[in-house]
């Protein structure tokens, strides 16, 4: 078995592994990933972060993102605020805004004077068959069957599939029962992340997220994005708005469709330490 360094951090309570890879040069494999997941016996996370060399020539390094199940994804927004901070406590970087590679694309990670960080998300995506979502053309809106239940949804990408329902109150929202139902409807072939969002004004809406292959968390940061860009396009939110999830409030701002979703809030250190693999 094999020493590893380690960062266990967190953003709004959503918590992840940070792992440099530039210096350790790890192979680690889905099952390894599961264990060091795990609550009980592992270090327990939502995500583990990898730091890698960049593989693009536009970029400082590679951001690596792996669900608690295993399985490698495209983005996490409030694991790339970590990563920011992380790189810059580092001190593997002396950036202030930090290109980084992700399986979506390179995406921009600015260091606030406040300790805050700001992701520049990428462009929110409505054209189903690159969400991945099967659907006969573009909609606002769109009906799901889940268990015999017709449900009205909105589906965006985010670097990653989300769907997102509106709801009365996110208190007695359904999470537990729709969440895995429709993160595994046929509707959406890599799966969905599934959000629950309760309007509270055009500048405010609250949310919770049920993420594919980790269940609920307590913040999702492009579970925020989605629920901005399908509320703005469906006339519910401005273009300027704060997403409040369970584990705190995010900022989110999109001048128009054509430009990148941004989105601030903070990231913490929760301690460092050494386990084997």
């Amino acid at each position: 078995m094999k020493p590893i360094e380690f960062t266990k951090m967190h953003g709004l309570g959503n918590d992840f592994m940070v792992i440099d890879d530039l210096q350790q040069q790890l192979k680690i494999s889905s099952e390894q990933i599961r264990q060091l997941a795990d609550r009980n016996t592992g270090v327990g996370f939502d995500q583990l972060l990898v730091v890698s060399p960049p593989t693009v020539d536009d970029a400082e390094f590679d951001y690596r993102i792996f669900n608690a199940d295993g399985d490698e994804v495209e983005h996490c927004g409030n694991g790339a605020r970590c990563f920011a901070r992380f790189v810059s406590d580092r001190r593997l970087t002396t950036s202030q805004s930090i290109r980084v590679n992700t399986l979506m694309g390179v995406i921009t990670l600015v260091l606030q004077a406040n300790g805050e960080v700001t992701v520049r998300m990428g462009v929110p995506e409505f054209e189903p068959a690159n969400i991945p979502f099967i659907a006969t053309k573009q909609a606002l809106f769109y009906e799901l069957e889940v268990a015999g239940e017709a449900l009205s949804v909105g589906a965006v990408g985010i670097g990653n599939p989300h769907v997102v329902i509106r709801v009365e109150d996110v208190n007695t929202a359904e999470v537990e029962r729709l969440g895995p139902l429709l993160e595994r409807h046929p509707s959406f072939p890599n799966r969905v992340n599934v959000g629950f969002m309760q309007i509270i004004n055009r500048q405010h809406a609250a949310l919770r997220v049920y993420e594919r292959g980790v269940g609920e968390t307590k913040a999702c940061g492009t579970g925020a994005c989605a629920a901005v860009a399908v509320g703005h396009a469906q006339g519910l939110l401005d273009n300027s708005a704060v997403v409040s999830l369970p584990g705190g409030d995010l900022r989110l701002n999109w001048l128009n469709r054509e430009t990148s979703i941004e989105m601030t809030g903070p990231c913490s250190t929760v301690f460092e330490g050494l386990t084997k693999i």
